[in-house]
């Protein structure tokens, strides 16, 4: 992983977008405005909401992804830590670090690959390692944790895959698609992504 600025070689603007984070194959950077199309679809897309859990799905105009870009965009310092996913030049999910708690050094991680011709194929794993690298690494997290509904198989695959470890059940605890659905919580420490950040460093 690395920390450093690097150059994208593809700019939706036409100008020289800076990269924050930069995998083997995926590029995480900062969300822009030329992106809301793209996440006002993905906010539109039934499977895609279900899918990331949560509350219910509801419309989202393109003017209300605007507005929640504008707002974050003024108040950086007390924002997320959001990220886009790009792969080739092209914008295929986000994923982002929140609920700081700076006292127990940790947060929660959340991702989103919207773009479904990539899924199934370690976007996600290595967003989640390289994601989680930068927490560790660049946060000084002790630990990082995250939720899933029990019948997202493919994302508990991922979570597994880059060490997070099963801490609790909440049963029957979401409301999705027309049936209530258990909720997994995962974590991971600073001890233990220090045993597999070697191999991940070593793919990337």
């Amino acid at each position: 992983m690395s920390g450093r600025h690097v150059r994208s070689p593809i700019d939706p603007l036409g100008l020289t977008m800076p990269t924050m984070l930069r995998g083997e194959r995926i590029t995480l950077r900062a969300v822009e405005r030329a992106d809301l199309p793209a996440l006002w679809q993905s906010a539109n897309d039934l499977e895609i909401e279900l899918l990331s859990g949560g509350d219910p799905p509801l419309p989202h105009s393109l003017a209300a992804i605007e507005k929640s870009f504008e707002t974050r965009t003024a108040d950086d310092k007390d924002s997320p830590c959001l990220f886009g996913i790009e792969v080739d030049g092209k914008l295929i999910g986000i994923c982002d670090l929140r609920d700081f708690d700076h006292q127990a050094r940790c947060c929660s991680l959340g991702i989103i690959i919207f773009e479904r011709d990539y899924w199934g194929r370690g976007f996600g794993r290595e967003s989640v390692e390289l994601l989680a690298s930068y927490g560790f690494n660049h946060h000084n997290l002790h630990r990082i944790w995250l939720d899933a509904h029990a019948t997202n198989e493919r994302a508990l695959r991922c979570y597994r895959a880059c060490g997070f470890v099963e801490e609790g059940l909440l049963r029957e605890h979401d409301w999705s698609n027309g049936s209530y659905v258990d909720l997994v919580m995962m974590g991971l420490l600073r001890s233990e992504w220090l045993v597999t950040e070697p191999a991940f460093r070593q793919r990337s």
